[in-house]
């Protein structure tokens, strides 16, 4: 039943691109006051389509329709362990960073890249699986390099056309290391890979930053469980579920501990103990004078309290019950015992477990990332901070070396914490050649189904990953506009160069439909974008 509505919604959007691509070209002087209308449409909530103004359907963008009809290959891959090996056909594209879980289309026309798509269509090890790797030209000598990093794709759709080339339409897989590259007798690319060992989503534990419990418990042998702070199985974790299944004693949270933590919060489960009798005695409620040192932190105190001070006799701890015997000291406040009961049982405050915490940092991250691009509901990608982390880093508007780095990057905790610096910073779109200011990210649109960045192919075969603007400066517009081979479906294409450096930054698409909105818009390559955002 699924397959059926999705071939059926398939079907619609097919039709209507052909209504789209029926009408002829309409290029209208569009006057001063309209674009101002339109401009104010654009930065409405949601792009203009909760206004009404919005009508193009950005699904269409994402079937990549200019491809022509494509078979499904009905091969779904499971994923394979972090670890493994494997020799796979390899793609060197310049200008484009794959990530998991995100589309790329290719248009292969040299032979040798022809022979590369046959032998991943019948290989046996990995199935339907190609290598995708970045090249760049180093910008100090000018060198063609070679990332180490990539990420495997899968093989969805393919069509062979009468001229001898392939279209194909391959999806994000798994990372992986290029331990060596080669090339075949036919001259095709390839290459030994390590698929790299993803780390699972991180969890604070709850009373390690939250309201402590009484010590008690502790010495009854009741233990509060709590979730684990890193695990190395998808079932010891149990990541997106809050339940008592994926917890853990205190034991296991102090066996994660160093020695030298382990020692410290151990005292302090036994300060509270002391501080639990104490708090037993007949005048329990009576409030106690203790000794609090001005300008030292808690944790002076607390060494102190244990003979880890300077002056283990004087900062010894001396509590009787019934008449105590306090140190003397200059400063004196009064407090309750309670106070103490309130204290967390962890060495570090919360707000540094928070700065690991992976379902924290996708709350912050999703947060922004709707902020900025106007999105949608992020909720379903939060209790998935793996994917969120990937999605974000795949669709982010920024330089294809910055989208490099993120790709390099090991541990979701660690991604998604540069991304929020990123999408805190982000905030210009400048000429990389020239560092003209080209746009600002107030002027970004969403024209896609698939985010504000994505990547397409042209009819010689180059792939380009575009970010789409309803507003750029600086861009001279070179030529009429094109109506075949269009990537946006009901759109005319022309070049764009940006007018101080004269470097194509992109392309200019037009509506061909009188009724279709938004009239106009930019798409501008990220591998033209200067990677200083702010």
């Amino acid at each position: 039943m699924d397959d059926a509505r999705i071939l059926e919604r398939e079907r619609y959007q097919m039709e209507q691109i052909r209504q789209l691509e029926s009408e002829e070209l309409q290029v209208e002087e569009v006057d001063e006051e309209s674009s101002d209308e339109d401009e104010t449409n654009y930065r409405s909530s949601e792009g203009a389509s909760a206004s009404g103004e919005f009508t193009y359907d950005t699904s269409l963008a994402a079937l990549h329709s200019y491809l022509g009809d494509v078979e499904d290959t009905h091969n779904r891959l499971a994923f394979l362990d972090g670890g493994a090996v494997l020799n796979v056909p390899l793609f060197y594209l310049e200008g484009v960073v794959l990530f998991p879980e995100a589309t790329l289309p290719l248009r292969v026309i040299q032979p040798n890249f022809i022979a590369s798509v046959e032998r991943a269509l019948r290989q046996v090890d990995a199935p339907y699986t190609i290598g995708v790797i970045r090249v760049y030209r180093d910008t100090n000598n000018g060198r063609i390099k070679l990332a180490t990093t990539g990420t495997t794709a899968e093989i969805r759709q393919y069509r062979h056309l009468e001229d001898g080339s392939v279209n194909i339409v391959t999806r994000g897989q798994q990372r992986f290391r290029l331990r060596r590259r080669w090339m075949d007798v036919g001259g095709s690319p390839c290459g030994e890979i390590q698929i790299i060992k993803e780390d699972l989503p991180l969890r604070t534990p709850r009373e390690a930053v939250g309201r402590s419990t009484p010590s008690s418990i502790f010495r009854s042998g009741v233990h509060i469980q709590i979730p684990p702070t890193n695990r190395s199985r998808a079932d010891e974790y149990g990541f997106g579920n809050e339940n008592d299944s994926d917890a853990m004693s205190e034991e296991s949270f102090e066996s994660a501990l160093s020695p030298t933590e382990r020692r410290l919060h151990q005292s302090a489960l036994v300060y509270c103990d002391m501080l639990d009798n104490s708090a037993s005695s007949d005048d329990e409620n009576i409030e106690q004078q203790s000794r609090i040192q001005p300008a030292r932190s808690s944790f002076d105190n607390f060494r102190s309290s244990f003979g880890m001070g300077e002056n283990k006799e004087a900062d010894g701890l001396r509590l009787t019950l019934g008449k105590r015997s306090m140190p003397t000291h200059n400063t004196w406040k009064k407090c309750s015992l309670n106070q103490f009961h309130q204290v967390p049982r962890a060495f570090w405050p919360s707000w540094v477990y928070q700065m690991y915490d992976s379902y924290s940092l996708a709350q912050r991250a999703a947060g922004r990332w709707k902020q900025i691009v106007r999105a949608p509901s992020m909720d379903s990608y939060i209790t998935k901070p793996d994917l969120l982390s990937f999605h974000i880093a795949s669709k982010m508007p920024v330089s294809e070396s910055t989208r490099q780095e993120l790709l390099e990057i090991d541990g979701i905790s660690y991604r998604l914490r540069r991304e929020i610096e990123l999408l805190e910073s982000f905030d210009c779109v400048r000429c990389r050649s020239c560092e003209t200011l080209i746009a600002r990210r107030s002027d970004m649109l969403v024209m896609s189904s698939e985010g504000p960045l994505g990547a397409y192919v042209n009819p010689h075969g180059f792939v380009h990953e575009i970010m789409t603007l309803f507003k750029a400066n600086g861009l001279a517009v070179i030529g009429n506009p094109v109506k075949e081979y269009s990537w946006f479906p009901g759109y005319a294409w022309s070049i764009a160069e940006c007018a101080t450096c004269e470097t194509q930054l992109g392309w200019l698409f037009t509506a061909t439909k009188k009724k279709l909105k938004p009239r106009s818009f930019w798409g501008i390559r990220s591998s033209q974008v200067a990677d200083d955002s702010r």
